[in-house]
């Protein structure tokens, strides 16, 4: 009985041996998983940098387009100001008006609108107050008259309107 125990101690022996050695097949698995893994990983930092960078290209585009046109603003309020200065019938007022005219409509097509101010309630987020002023004839802080006017394009700001303030008497 003894030899049949030692005949099977070497059978199990075997297998308990081939049990604990690694099968090849689920080694290679491991390894595809893995990669498979690092791969999708990787694909999925490249998409989320590319996304950035075209986030990141656009933004200096926009604020680019805004600085520059923040710069003509001032040549807009000069030709205002030629045009209020001018009589109706000078003959430079016709040239003026075209300039103008191209100016402002160059702006719009590229998103920029001016602030309407006169008339509203002051908000800190789109007027510069310069002047507080009592009025009867106005509510408090109702926007009296408007100095300079301001522009936004799109939602964001590009110079704020300077505004003469209402307060009560």
């Amino acid at each position: 009985m003894t030899e049949a125990l030692n005949d099977q101690d070497p059978q199990q022996e075997q297998q308990q041996e081939e049990s604990q050695q690694p099968d090849p097949l689920d080694e290679i698995r491991r390894e595809r998983d893995a990669l498979q893994d690092r791969l999708l990983r990787t694909a999925a930092e490249f998409d989320n940098y590319r996304k950035r960078m075209d986030r990141d290209r656009r933004d200096l585009a926009d604020y680019t387009a805004g600085e520059v046109m923040k710069e003509l603003l001032p040549i807009v309020d000069n030709l205002e100001r030629a045009l209020q200065a001018t009589a109706p019938d000078d003959p430079l007022r016709k040239g003026v008006e075209l300039i103008h005219r191209q100016m402002l409509d160059m702006l719009r097509k590229r998103g920029v609108k001016p602030i309407e101010a006169l008339g509203t309630d002051f908000d800190p987020n789109f007027h510069q107050a310069v002047i507080h002023e009592e009025s009867a004839d106005h509510r408090e802080g109702e926007v009296m008259e408007e100095l300079q006017r301001g522009y936004v394009v799109g939602d964001k700001l590009l110079r704020p309107a300077m505004v003469k303030v209402a307060k009560r008497a």
